[in-house]
């Protein structure tokens, strides 16, 4: 279609230059180098140099007998009542073929006529072409403006479905509260014989990545039915009424392709709450709103029109849009959880070559606080790093290498280091790691690093031995000892602290805050919560904090969040100056080898003052040595090194 239109306007574009060039050259003045007079005609041919004339009405052609390759012919003009042949004979030139001039008549064709007349007429037929191209030109802006608030929706034919539930893994839940919706449309008269009605709406809630477009896109592929998608944001436009104009197109299509699904992605954006935005009753996104609202549930019923509507913010759409009639069902798509991330990984690692010794529960014990699309990404850069390495199979190394280049980036093997600085990266990590590893209710360290990704100059990461939903006080303060111990290690090794431990302590900070205010688990200020959270709908976050408490209370509060820091501070150094040896054999080893982690990790845990063996990650052939025993007199840096400040890679990690 669209080769077609550019066709077509390149078809006039082209015949208006040439009409163009056609006027210039009729108007053009003609200028003839080989024309003669009369005069000089009847000279040539008194001296024999002509050999014949050829008359076309007063235009005359003659041929010469001596000719050139740069002059065979003249040409000369007579008056229209001018006969040449009696110009000739009073001039006495012999007219004959036997020994004369050989003269000939010729006269126009039609079609030269034709061509004639129609030169004649070009100016006006070009001007005439012109108007009624300008013409046609308003009459399509005029169906532009018209098509200006029809839907933008995209139509797709799912009679070949592309994704289907078995492509979708991880929200087993979810996917059982979508399968009444399949087979309504597939049997509808099943639930029309009970009296039952299907549910006009369905609102997917999640977070982002969890896979609410792709769930819709298998409803669809189930189901077998036309499929209209489209975003929230489509609907709205500068001009009042647009949107309102495209929501009932959208409807009148799906109406004439029914039985039929709508998804419309991040309905957020035109579902927000009423009186909230900027323009009152008036606002285009509230008349897109008010629409969408009889569309949906007024007096016309849509009974074989389903509409999915996905959003990571249902705390601002409008109540009336929520309420039963409109949206009668809310699937909410969790994170999932360990057998739902192994689920995603099978789903997303099929057809690809991996290694046999790939473990994928041990993969999906690795990443929790996942989502199905981190997953994915998870898979695809293991896949890119093993053919970096142009290797023909993934393996375990490509999945432990991709985990953090999610989380935290790629390796910054350019960034050059003092080995100072590297020395208090060291210890710091290592006194994460200790802390970690001492304290019963915190979770097992996995692995620590010193090599630097992002922002991070080094990071120790800690996995939960299963999904949690639940936390515990101890759990929390033990998580805040751990935070503290790279800070405590700094001052204990060095006599120095740096700005490496900046964000440990603005979280322990806000983990306390939480503890008192958000969860009562201060024993001076009771089981009760503190401050109301309130929102701005149409700003979409958090804005402020509505203080429901005194001046006293808040003092009280600040001492509350002061113990428990002051609490976990000490008791990270409580066990760092207690296991010093440890720290010292812990860092000494990542100053060598920069990272450590599974069996190796137990074994340097475990090892007493290096007696142990231990084989180290180093790929080299060179053979490892044992951890170095702690010996007195601890190395002492000149202060002014500082581990670069990182962030968290999940929930359980330190930096």
């Amino acid at each position: 279609m669209k080769n077609k239109k550019w066709f077509q306007s390149g078809l006039v574009y082209g015949l208006i230059v040439l009409g163009a060039i056609l006027v210039i050259y009729s108007f053009a003045p003609t200028i003839n180098t080989n024309e003669i007079s009369v005069s000089e005609v009847i000279q040539k041919a008194q001296r024999g140099e002509i050999q014949e004339i050829i008359v076309r009405e007063n235009e005359l052609t003659i041929i010469p007998f001596r000719q050139s390759d740069s002059l065979k012919q003249y040409t000369s003009r007579i008056g229209n009542d001018t006969d040449i042949l009696s110009i000739l004979a009073d001039n006495n030139v012999p007219v004959g073929s036997d020994s004369g001039i050989l003269v000939s008549y010729k006269g126009s064709g039609g079609f030269s006529n034709l061509f004639g007349l129609l030169i004649n007429f070009l100016p006006l037929i070009f001007f005439g072409a012109l108007i009624i191209f300008m013409m046609r030109q308003a009459q399509g802006g005029n169906n532009q403006t018209m098509s200006f608030g029809r839907s933008k929706a995209k139509m797709t034919n799912m009679s070949k479905p592309t994704v289907t539930f078995q492509d979708v893994a991880g929200v087993e839940e979810s996917k059982e509260e979508l399968v009444e919706i399949v087979e309504f449309l597939k049997h509808p008269e099943k639930f029309q014989a009970l009296g039952a009605r299907i549910p006009t709406g369905v609102l997917l809630v999640g977070q982002p990545g969890t896979g609410k477009t792709l769930l819709s896109r298998a409803v669809a592929g189930e189901a077998g039915v036309p499929f209209f998608h489209i975003s929230g944001s489509e609907f709205v436009e500068m001009f009042v009424g647009v949107g309102a104009s495209r929501v009932r197109d959208l409807f009148e299509q799906a109406k004439k392709n029914a039985p039929c699904i709508i998804f419309v992605d991040e309905i957020d954006a035109v579902g927000r709450h009423r009186g909230a935005g900027l323009g009152g009753g008036h606002d285009e996104r509230e008349q897109t709103l008010n629409q969408i609202l009889v569309e949906m549930d007024g007096f016309e019923k849509n009974t074989n029109i389903i509409v999915l509507a996905a959003t990571n913010r249902p705390d601002i759409l409008d109540p009336a849009l929520l309420r039963p009639g409109r949206f009668d069902r809310r699937v909410t798509l969790d994170l999932p959880d360990i057998s739902g991330r192994k689920a995603i990984l099978d789903v997303h690692s099929a057809g690809k070559p991996l290694d046999k010794k790939i473990d994928m529960d041990a993969l999906a014990k690795e990443t929790p606080g996942f989502s199905g699309a981190d997953l994915s990404n998870l898979v695809n850069e293991a896949a890119i790093l093993a053919a970096r390495n142009n290797q023909k199979s993934i393996f375990m190394e490509q999945f432990e290498e991709a985990i953090e280049r999610v989380q935290a980036g790629p390796q910054r093997k350019s960034k050059v280091i003092s080995t100072r600085e590297k020395e208090m990266t060291a210890y710091h990590e290592a006194g994460h790691a200790l802390c970690g590893w001492l304290l019963p209710h915190a979770d097992k360290v996995h692995k620590i690093s010193i090599i630097s990704r992002g922002n991070m100059g080094g990071h120790t990461t800690l996995l939960p031995e299963e999904d949690r939903s639940l936390w515990t006080k101890n759990q929390f303060t033990d998580m805040m000892a751990v935070m503290m111990g790279g800070r405590v290690a700094e001052e204990q090794i060095f006599a120095e602290v740096t700005t490496g431990a900046s964000n440990d302590i603005e979280r322990a900070t806000k983990v306390a805050l939480e503890m008192v205010k958000r969860y009562g688990m201060s024993p001076s200020l009771g089981p009760r919560t503190f401050g109301k959270r309130q929102e701005m709908v149409f700003l979409g976050n958090q804005s402020n904090e509505e203080r429901d408490y005194g001046d006293k209370i808040a003092e009280e509060i600040d001492q509350e969040v002061h113990s428990l820091i002051s609490w976990a501070y000490d008791k990270a150094n409580e066990l760092i100056e207690e296991h010093k040896p440890k720290l010292v054999q812990i860092a000494e080893y990542l100053i060598e080898y920069e990272s450590v982690s599974g069996e190796n990790l137990d074994k340097l845990f475990n090892s007493i003052d290096g007696t142990d063996e231990l084989n180290s990650e180093k790929t080299t052939p060179d053979p490892t040595p044992d951890p170095k025993p702690y010996t007195p007199g601890a190395p002492k840096i000149s202060p002014g090194g500082q581990a670069a400040p990182s962030m968290p890679f999940t929930n359980d990690s330190v930096d």
